[in-house]
């Protein structure tokens, strides 16, 4: 998967998502050369439905299925 930045450069590559007991690890590469290792714990991953309104949890859900537009 990548994360992009606002001008569509890569920003972020990750390779891999991993559970360890109750925390997310997530792993990958940050400007295609910084190694990443970090990890999503319950209380912060709560923390960010918080930040969800309705419009953006439903994208969240169907995105998957979007194509992208050019």
């Amino acid at each position: 998967m990548k994360i992009y930045d606002a001008d569509d450069r890569e920003m972020m590559r990750i390779t891999s998502l991993e559970r360890d007991g109750s925390e997310l690890v997530i792993k990958g590469k940050i400007f295609g050369a910084m190694p990443l290792t970090a990890k999503l714990r319950p209380e912060d991953a709560r923390a960010a439905l918080k930040l969800l309104d309705l419009r953006t949890a439903w994208l969240l859900l169907t995105i998957v299925f979007r194509r992208r537009r050019s």
